[in-house]
Formats: C-alpha cells, structure tokens, sequence
C-alpha cells in the first residue's frame, strides 16, 4: 500500500512540476492509473478537456516509448512543440520533415532518447520506422489512438489505414521480448454508442476500461438558422460577425474551393483572415495559425482540417457557414469555442428545407453519398479478383483504390488482416456481397432531424451520443429552442 502511496505520490508531483496543476479534472486520474498499469482504455471526453495530459503523463513517469497515432501534422506539431517547451522527450514523424529532422529523430528512437513519438497511422506503417518499432530491444508501452473518431470518419475511403491498426498491436509484441505488455488506449471528444462499438472492434481492445463524459458545454450557445439563397447565407454570415467585430471565431465550410472562395469575398471587405485547408504546405498553416493565435486576424475561414489540438480559450464564435455530414463533426467543431468558459455563439447555416429553392446542401449530401456508392461497388467487384491471401501494397498499387477497396472489404468481414502488410480473404458463399451500407445515411439524417428539432438542441445531441439519462437531466435555457419558449 505505501508503495501505490509513494507512486502516486510521484505522478501527481510530476503533474504539477511540468504542467502546473494541483489536482487531476475527473476523470485524468483514474485513466492516467488505468495506463499505468498497461490497461486498454476507450476514453470519450469533451474538446478541452484535458484528453493529452492523461497519456502523456503516463508516458513520461514510465522508461520506454509511447507511440501517439494522431490524424493531422498540425495536430501533432502542436503538442510536440509544448512538450519540447517543457524540455520533455518528444517528437513526431511526418512526411513534410526536412530529411535531416527525420534523420534525427530516428536515430533518437534507435537511441531510446524518446518517450512520447507522434506520427499519423501512415507513417507508423512505412517501412524505415515500422523496422526500427519492431527491434527486440526497443521498449514500447502504449499505443494511443489520438482522435479516435477519425477511424471511424476516415478509415473505410478517407485513409485506410486506419483500418489496420487493430493488427499493429500483434505484430509488434511478436518482436518483443515474452511477456511484454502494451496498453492501447483510444482518445475522442466525440463518440456515439456504433462508433464506440467499432473503435472497439478495429483496434482489438482487450476488456478496456471505459471512461465516457458527456459532451454538454452550458457556455456554448447553439443555433441553427436556415438561408433561402447563396446571397443570404453570405449576408447571414457577414451580419453575425459585424455583431462581433473584436472577437475571435471560426468559419467552416466543407471543402477546400469553399473556403478560398469565401476567404476572397470577405478580404474584398476589408477583413484580415486566411483560407485553411488540407492542401496548405506546413509554412503556410503554421503561418496562418500563428496570426489568429497572436489576434491579428479575427478568424479564419477552414475545413476540417482545422482546429484539432489547437488551444485558443477564448474563441467567442463559431459558424458552420455550411453544414458537417456528422454530428460528431459539428460536435467537434463547436467545441473549438469557449475553452475559457465563457458564453460562446455557434451558429449553423442551412438550405431552406425542402431543398427546391436552394439545394446547394442537398447537392452537397448527394454527392458525399453518391462517391461512397461507388467506393462499396468497386470493392465488390475486386473482391472477386483477389488472391486467397496476398501483399496490401500489391494490391493498392495492382487496383484503383485497391487500399480502400480492401478496407471496405475488412468493414464487411470478408478480409481480416494477417498482419499490417497482409490481408486474407475469407471463404463465404459466391452470393454474400458488399452491401451499401446504409450507416452513413443514417448519421446525415441525424443531422438532418438536428437542423429540424424544436426540443433543446444539447438535449438532442446528449441523446443521439447515448447521454440519454443526463440529458433529462439538462435544459440549457441558450440554444434557439430553448430562446423560443
């Protein structure tokens, strides 16, 4: 018992010695305790949160590497950069490094100088870092999945790998000595009970310990507002940040013509801002990133591609001058606002409902739905094609789409993954297809009945994560529904 006293005692000076705090938020404590001890953990927590702390805590008080499976470079070089600030060993791999900045981070990996390594699920699989992971003497204590909703997102059609990282876990401990243990943890503010299903599944978690907190923010002022003409949303939008014309915000549209169109229309008003997305090179999103950080400009128009990791406690707005496919994208997104606790407007822009006058949304929806119908038939028709057995690497380079074919092809239970460069294909009857499946649809129509509600619509998204008890609980008395009665 002392020697649990003493340990504890360890983690919570460490705690206070690099980031200051007296007391762990509930419920850091007790995951920081569950990776500790090497267990598997499925975390849900709402943006701001604290979700970084509790894995690297951990990962600092114990001798070895943690490897942290994140979506984004942005995301990763901001944590890294404040752990490196701390004087703590961490880095990150990613394919936009300079050659001499890969050279010396793999060479502080062989020289186990590193406790914490970022780098997306990409990068983990190539084939100079995944060697040197898999050294007999390279000591590995975690694997955490950062953003874990973004396996769920992204991993059929978007980046499949993610499909893979169950099987990374296996592979790894055949190269360690016997015995080892490896914890995996996966880490979202957003997960409802399918998607905690499938993190579950995909990653292989063993009995995890499950902490789930619910996503309500009282400060965060929700809004829906339905526009009947592409002039009218521009006007809805312009009219609701001259009402806040000193306070920082967000604007997020859907893609990345989006966002450079809208940027151009509001700098020929005279605003400061920037369009952020994917296609940015590194300079010009740390260079974007930092004007809106430091305040010089007042918001920035993005995609998705923004905002995950990154901390600014005082953002006073957000609009989603369209709507996310997702409600755990809105969930996401809005969440960016009021880290500081301070009342926050988010606002979220509609086409007019039956979509005749103004169907720029339902296009919109049409033609995410029509691509993934098109991705299930490809895998469908490969199917047929494959090998018993056979190299990934092959296959994507053999077939268009040959690594999501193959993904969609693991969701459906006709692949299982030999290792995390090889697939076997299941014996099933000539007659079991790939059938569309019909879960995407439902999540946009979740959306859809969100945009339409007249009950409180924290309410509604409490329910639609599985938070049904604590919603009866809740009347937030701020989103427009609630305003209205």
């Amino acid at each position: 018992m002392q020697t649990e006293t003493t340990s504890w005692n360890k983690v919570r000076a460490a705690f206070k010695k690099n980031w200051g705090y007296e007391e762990f938020r509930p419920p850091q404590g007790e995951i920081v305790q569950s990776l500790l001890k090497k267990q598997d953990a499925l975390i849900v927590m709402p943006t701001g949160g604290g979700k970084s702390i509790c894995f690297q805590l951990p990962a600092l008080l114990q001798t070895g590497l943690t490897l942290v499976i994140s979506p984004l470079v942005a995301l990763m070089e901001n944590q890294v950069q404040e752990l490196q600030k701390l004087k703590l060993p961490a880095a990150l791999l990613h394919s936009e490094l300079p050659t001499w900045e890969r050279k010396t981070t793999l060479q502080a990996l062989e020289r186990q100088q590193l406790r914490l390594l970022y780098l997306s699920p990409e990068t983990l699989l190539s084939q100079p870092v995944w060697e040197r992971l898999c050294h007999p003497r390279l000591k590995i204590n975690g694997l955490i999945l950062d953003e874990a909703h973004c396996l769920v997102q992204w991993g059929d059609t978007f980046r499949p790998t993610y499909r893979r990282l169950g099987a990374v876990r296996p592979a790894l401990l055949k190269c360690k000595p016997v015995g080892t243990k490896i914890a995996l943890a996966s880490f979202t503010a957003t997960a409802d009970p399918n998607t905690q299903k499938t993190i579950r599944n995909v990653l292989q978690l063993e009995q995890p310990k499950v902490f789930l907190i619910n996503p309500f923010r009282k400060n965060l002022n929700l809004k829906v507002q339905t526009v009947w003409t592409p002039r009218g949303r521009r006007q809805q939008l312009l009219k609701f940040i001259q009402a806040r014309s000193k306070q920082a915000g967000l604007v997020y549209v859907r893609s990345r013509k989006d966002s450079e169109e809208l940027t151009e229309w509001l700098k020929s008003l005279g605003y400061e801002t920037a369009a952020y997305h994917a296609g940015l090179s590194a300079e010009e999103r740390r260079e974007i990133e930092a004007s809106w950080l430091s305040g010089k400009s007042q918001f920035i128009v993005c995609t998705c591609a923004f905002g995950m990791g990154i901390n600014k406690p005082d953002v006073r707005w957000v609009v989603h001058f369209q709507s996310p496919q997702l409600l755990s994208e809105y969930v996401q997104e809005v969440g960016r606002g009021g880290r500081d606790g301070k009342p926050t407007d988010a606002l979220m822009l509609v086409c007019e409902p039956t979509g005749w006058l103004y169907p720029d949304d339902r296009q919109q929806r049409q033609f995410f739905n029509n691509k993934l119908r098109s991705q299930y038939q490809n895998a469908q028709k490969l199917v047929k094609k494959l090998p018993l057995q056979g190299e990934i690497a092959t296959v994507s380079q053999q077939f268009h789409d040959g690594a999501v074919a193959l993904a969609l092809l693991h969701k459906a239970g006709q692949v299982e993954w030999i290792d995390p460069f090889h697939y076997r294909k299941y014996l099933l009857e000539e007659s079991r297809v790939i059938a569309w499946n019909p879960t995407q649809d439902q999540m946009q129509s979740q959306m859809t009945l969100y945009f339409t509600t007249s009950e409180c619509r924290w309410h509604f998204l409490l329910k639609a994560f599985g938070f049904s008890k604590e919603a009866d609980k809740i009347k937030c008395g701020s989103c427009d529904n609630c305003l209205k009665r």
